[in-house]
């Protein structure tokens, strides 16, 4: 391997989702065009005009300890499980702790927590509360727990920026390598908040899909007949490493982590704005050294909402163009919020390595405002020189990455 000094190179992937517990049979699922979502079987679901989600395929308890699960609310469990992989896929990097990092980010922290211990409190009262709560609660757990898990001790974030959080939290992480403050950074998002309160909320905002009766044709970004997302959990973390130090300890890389770009829209609280959309895009281009025509594939945020996929196309189209071929995993996995992000990053990764494209779901007819070439049938196969993918969340934050093969 040869390194630039300023290369990062990803050496490491790890997941948890709704298409499998592990980056494996997540990357085989999307191949195959599977899906992740189903009807949530709770009887609090009975009589709600949302009743499908993303659940996870493998439950984090079965493969963590039982007692330190019990600690730990859902998404911190699912983070650690999914950064344990990356660490072994990474073959553990002898590091100095103090030149380890871990950068974590989540939309809505330990919600399961928060809300079911409110509950707890409310009808059995304080001394039934778990002495747990605030650590399982807290927005911070993830990492904190990765951190203490490796041993990391050059930093433990966490970027809360909605549903940019786990694209940010990579960006987070070049940037310390870069930055010369570390030569190992395990970094992604986190998110596990299927609940009646937040689809109560979603539904309410119209943002959900309530296709109940057929949950795995819900998800369908840029079709003319969307009607919101799926909420979707899952985690995926990626081991970011400094390219010398890759390369003096014979790691493999999956991929370079060419450039990023992060942006504010400073517009509107949930509605999207091409501007910053775009700004994003070609600070990640410029950061990665390319110009729009490098970029062959583009993981398009595209959540299935009415205004968010058009905005984004248009964003696309205006900073890049319209030859890219696009896709949405979305379609496949749901909306996974905070970790929305990094299990896009995670799909550009392994497009930029094996040369293959998941195909886009349930895309029956193109909105004709859409003017993108989409994947859709099958996976489409080919070596990628750059591949980019976008992550957009409420409060206008909006974060591009790009990819290139490993040096």
């Amino acid at each position: 391997m040869n390194a630039d000094t300023n290369d990062v190179v990803v050496t490491g992937l790890g997941a948890t989702t709704p298409l499998g517990g592990d980056v494996a049979s997540t990357w085989s699922a999307m191949l195959a065009g599977q899906s992740g979502i189903s009807r949530i079987t709770e009887e609090w679901a009975d009589g709600f005009p949302v009743r499908i989600a993303g659940r996870l395929k493998a439950e984090p308890t079965e493969v963590l300890d039982r007692v330190q699960a019990r600690r730990m609310d859902r998404c911190e469990q699912i983070a650690l499980v999914a950064a344990r992989e990356a660490w072994a896929d990474a073959g553990r990097p002898d590091v100095d702790p103090e030149r380890l990092a871990v950068v974590i980010g989540t939309g809505t922290g330990g919600a399961l927590t928060l809300l079911g211990q409110d509950d707890i409190l409310e009808a059995s009262g304080v001394r039934r509360v778990s002495p747990h709560t605030v650590p399982m609660l807290m927005a911070n757990g993830p990492a904190a727990w990765v951190s203490i898990d490796l041993g990391a001790r050059a930093g433990a974030h966490t970027p809360v920026s909605a549903c940019a959080s786990g694209a940010e939290a990579i960006a987070m992480g070049m940037d310390l390598i870069r930055l010369g403050r570390a030569d190992v950074v395990v970094a992604g998002g986190t998110e596990a908040c299927v609940h009646p309160l937040p689809l109560a909320g979603f539904a309410q905002a119209k943002a959900h899909s309530r296709r109940n009766d057929e949950p795995q044709r819900a998800s369908r970004p840029f079709d003319v007949d969307r009607d919101g997302f799926v909420i979707g959990e899952g985690s995926t973390v990626v081991v970011l490493e400094r390219a010398e130090f890759a390369a003096a300890r014979a790691a493999r890389a999956h991929a370079t982590l060419a450039g990023a770009g992060v942006t504010s829209d400073a517009y509107h609280i949930t509605g999207a704005h091409a501007d910053g959309q775009i700004r994003a895009i070609r600070q990640a281009l410029t950061a990665a050294g390319l110009s729009p025509l490098d970029i062959e594939h583009v993981h398009a945020h595209a959540t299935s909402t009415p205004q968010g996929d058009l905005v984004e196309a248009e964003s696309i189209t205006e900073a890049i163009g319209t030859h890219p071929a696009v896709t949405a995993t979305k379609s496949m996995t749901g909306h996974l919020f905070g970790a929305a992000g990094a299990i896009g990053a995670l799909a550009a990764i392994l497009a930029v390595r094996d040369g293959v494209i998941p195909a886009t779901q349930n895309l029956d007819s193109l909105d004709p405002k859409v003017k993108l070439d989409i994947v859709t049938g099958g996976p489409r196969r080919g070596g990628l020189k750059a591949a980019l993918t976008n992550s957009f969340g409420f409060g206008g934050h909006n974060a591009s990455l790009v990819f290139t093969p490993a040096p």
